[in-house]
């Protein structure tokens, strides 16, 4: 139990590398501690026990924002934030206590069982990101957001990157654990050393390197309406007319007229069948210029989460309906058909998934992938488009995930999609971090967390298609499978009779 506790204790400092901190070294020094635990396991389970107790310590602090929902109502909700953090962390560590199970069983020799939890962790990041829907957070490429390292995501996307995260500290932690001489000691350190001087040295030399833009210049309108007063009637006619305000003010000294303006997820407060009135509202602050915007649609008794592109004369051009909802957030998975057993006060109504991703024409903008929230979390779904975008649209209430950690690794998360893509992306948020990123993951302007107010950005040109933008993560996971396969193989040859 005293391992265990350090394990997670150990676990907990290597997310420090996670946003908002981003001190990516703790997360290598953490890593390069594993391997001593792992060969001290002298049972499956027990090596299991230790990929759990890790992945909990990395996971605990890293989604503690997941208590900020039940504290919108703590008198009703808030006895359940504990649980839920604890059950929420412990079950994304049982990814990787199944990658300690399985490298163990796999093991013949030493080196084996590093080898093959590197594949076997990798392959657990693939399960976390698409099982159940998936839910890639606090995955260790996410570390790198703040360093050059991250342009590497163009190349070979998150799960890439995720598995050189692992394996470089991972190696050295293994070959310095086996040293006998300190010549040995200092060779077994190389790689991470190499890994050092290359982060540094890529920051060096990219310092002052400056994104190209295009001459269309976007307005971000943040209103900042905390989550417990968004939907209070009192409260609703403040931050609509604040963000008309937004709308409506006269660009700063010096900076052009909008070619677009947005508004953050669900800020238009009224359903889209009865907007008329306040979307000419909307076109008349904004006096011609068109507007992305969230709201809800009702298609009978059935709700979605809706952006809208309103032209320039105010009429609804275009629309998308979010297709990624969050279980038990915005929906309850099979609840159609706990509804039909009569459960439909556990269930509830929730959202309903859209057809997909697609792609929405913004007039002289060009063409944008709208992603609405949890969406930019999904690689995958971004990679799914129908076709190429010039930019990626995001617009997100972030007020759920509170004020410290949730936003910036949400915003952390938008920045990664942008370089797997080489595409700018044009983020709305409710509370913050409203921004605009350049297609390298750059955050060229932005609006402070928990702050009112609009910004004025040029949008960046966009790079051409990357690598990952092509080929996705199909290469990479049957890469990861054969070569596990491979070692299983040859452990059924290594097995003593």
């Amino acid at each position: 139990m005293h391992r265990l506790g350090l394990l997670a204790l150990i676990g907990a400092l290597g997310a420090l590398g996670l946003a908002p901190l981003g001190w990516w070294w703790f997360s290598l020094l953490s890593m390069m501690a594993v391997p001593l635990f792992f060969q001290a396991a002298t049972s499956p389970k027990q090596a299991a026990l230790t990929g759990w107790a890790y992945g909990f310590g990395w996971f605990l602090p890293s989604l503690v924002w997941i208590i900020e929902p039940f504290l919108v109502d703590v008198a009703r909700h808030g006895w359940m934030a504990p649980f839920a953090l604890l059950a929420f962390s412990g079950g994304m560590a049982l990814f990787w206590s199944a990658a300690f199970w399985g490298a163990y069983r796999l093991a013949r020799a030493p080196w084996m069982g590093i080898a093959t939890l590197i594949l076997m962790l990798s392959l657990a990041e693939f399960a976390r990101a698409y099982v159940l829907t998936g839910l890639p957070w606090a995955a260790p490429a996410q570390i790198w957001v703040n360093t050059s390292a991250i342009r590497l995501l163009a190349w070979i996307g998150p799960h890439g990157l995720g598995l050189l995260t692992v394996a470089i500290p991972l190696a050295s932690g293994f070959a310095l654990t086996c040293a006998r001489t300190i010549k040995i000691q200092l060779l077994a350190i190389g790689p991470m050393l190499a890994l050092l001087v290359a982060v540094f040295g890529a920051d060096l030399a990219f310092k002052g390197d400056v994104s190209q833009t295009t001459d269309f210049t976007v307005r971000l309108i943040q209103p900042n309406a905390p989550q417990h007063q968004k939907w209070d009637p009192d409260y609703i006619p403040v931050f609509f007319q604040r963000s008309i305000g937004f709308t409506a003010a006269k660009p700063l000294p010096n900076q052009p007229k909008p070619d677009l303006i947005v508004w953050p997820e669900t800020s238009v407060p009224t359903y889209l069948h009865n907007a008329g009135p306040t979307f000419a509202v909307i076109s008349d602050a904004a006096g011609g210029t068109p507007v992305v915007a969230g709201i809800q649609r009702l298609d009978g008794d059935r709700l979605y989460n809706t952006l809208v592109y309103l032209d320039e004369t105010g009429h609804v051009a275009a629309s998308y309906d979010k297709h990624h909802l969050v279980p038990f957030g915005e929906y309850v998975p099979f609840g159609d058909l706990l509804s039909q057993v009569g459960l439909q006060g556990l269930v509830g109504n929730g959202f309903q998934a859209g057809a997909g991703p697609q792609i929405i024409e913004l007039g002289p903008l060009g063409k944008a992938l709208p992603l609405i929230c949890y969406e930019a979390v999904f690689p995958q779904d971004v990679n799914g488009a129908p076709e190429r975008a010039d930019f990626l649209l995001l617009i997100t209430n972030d007020g759920w995930f509170g004020q410290y950690s949730g936003p910036y690794q949400h915003l952390a998360q938008a920045q990664m999609r942008a370089v797997e893509q080489g595409l700018p992306m044009i983020r709305a948020a409710n509370t913050g971090v409203s921004a605009m990123i350049d297609p390298l993951g750059r955050i060229t302007a932005s609006l402070p967390l928990g702050i009112s107010g609009f910004l004025d950005a040029a949008l960046p040109i966009p790079l051409a298609p990357t690598l990952y933008s092509r080929s996705g993560d199909l290469p990479l996971f049957l890469l990861l499978l054969l070569l596990t396969m491979v070692m299983a193989a040859r452990s059924r040859r290594h097995r003593p009779r």
